[in-house]
């Protein structure tokens, strides 16, 4: 009863669908959104569509394209949904509520899409996004689609794809172009926000995301002739002050396309931990995004650091992304379980050796983010 009461409440508080201010009560668990939805039901009230559900403390993982390989590729759909509630089980065991699944990491997909061709470890006749959507739904865990929105193809990959795939199109433009083997959108073209507005709207018509998760892969390379000619023609004076504004005019397309497609999917952004790899080397401006509104509904920056690190030691590096992200945007800490038992060579002389020496490390960040104003944490294993 008291779910009903909540519920009828909610109901004379509702705005209608599609604007900023449209939004369901947050819940404090994808059960009690659940019994929510019951309620309208009952009331005769309930609108069509899917009612996202997030939450306001996230315990998030990364489930990348490179395990695909591995439980995707020759599988039969039963073998594929086994594997993936089998990982979802064990991260909900756990303790994790969010789920990013890489559903467009490199120019492809792993869902049906008029857009992009399929991902190469995708060979089924089955939708493998709507049995992981399936799989973690039922487990009562919120999925946030997983998009690298500037890495494509590798050469030859590219060569194989049809001649009307838009982004091969665009190798001969170049608005695509290529730095080690591999292609890559340059951001200063705004054909590029289109096409990943395009990818988005195609995500959040056609499947019941929570959210949508974009990681560091802005800017490819550093060297000046990666866009050259287009700097030239900007007629803007800071190499570096022009990259980082393509970056941000690219995030904040996809944030609004996010938010016109559905006010309640939130969108997410998990750049580097270093605020100078940031802004040096993939130009992305951090301090703005998680400063203002506008650009993302939370920030998961990869602290991927020992606290013994000499370069980005984790407590201060954290303590300043805490100091950066204002009350519009959740911090999120993403950590490093991946490096546990290895030497970190990057980390100097004083860290080289902490991921080995200290198989405990995960959890003592964990109780740090815990006593920290961050809203959670998120693990890549």
């Amino acid at each position: 009863m008291k779910r009903f009461a909540a519920a009828l409440l909610a109901l004379f508080m509702l705005t209608s669908c599609g604007t900023a201010e449209s939004s369901l009560p947050e819940p404090e668990t994808v059960a009690e959104a659940t019994y929510f939805q019951q309620d309208r039901e009952q009331l005769g009230e309930l609108e069509s569509g899917y009612i996202p559900v997030n939450f306001e403390h996230m315990t998030g993982e990364w489930f990348p394209y490179m395990g695909y390989e591995e439980y995707m590729h020759g599988r039969s759909e039963e073998e594929f949904r086994a594997s993936v509630r089998e990982r979802y089980s064990e991260a909900k065991s756990d303790g994790v509520n969010t789920l990013y699944l890489h559903v467009h990491p490199c120019g492809d997909a792993y869902y049906r899409s008029e857009i992009f061709p399929r991902g190469v470890s995708w060979d089924g006749d089955y939708d493998p996004f709507a049995v992981m959507l399936e799989e973690a739904h039922e487990l009562e865990l919120s999925v946030h689609a997983w998009l690298n929105p500037l890495r494509c193809q590798t050469t030859e990959q590219m060569d194989g794809l049809p001649d009307s795939f838009t982004v091969k199109k665009w190798t001969e433009n170049g608005i695509a172009k290529q730095v080690n083997g591999r292609w890559y959108l340059d951001p200063s073209h705004t054909e590029v926000d289109d096409l990943l507005r395009q990818c988005i709207r195609e995500l959040i018509t056609n499947y019941n995301v929570d959210g949508v998760h974009i990681d560091d892969y802005f800017y490819p390379t550093a060297e000046t002739d990666f866009d050259a000619a287009e700097f030239a023609e900007s007629g803007s004076a800071d190499l570096g002050e022009w990259r980082r504004s393509n970056c941000t005019r690219m995030v904040k397309a996809m944030y609004s396309e996010v938010k016109s497609c559905d006010s309640r999917v939130e969108f997410g952004i998990s750049p580097q931990g270093s605020i100078n790899g940031n802004y040096n080397s993939q130009f992305a401006d951090v301090r703005l995004w998680s400063g203002e509104k506008g650009c993302c509904d939370y920030i998961v920056p990869q602290l991927y650091f020992g606290f013994r690190n000499e370069t980005c030691p984790f407590a201060e590096t954290l303590a300043l992304w805490e100091s950066m992200t204002c009350p519009d945007v959740r911090l999120v800490a993403g950590l490093g379980a991946y490096k546990l038992g290895k030497a970190d060579k990057w980390a100097g002389a004083a860290g080289e050796n902490e991921w080995i020496e200290s198989p405990d490390i995960i959890q003592r960040q964990i109780e740090l983010v815990e006593r920290s104003s961050a809203a959670g944490y998120a693990i890549y294993k």
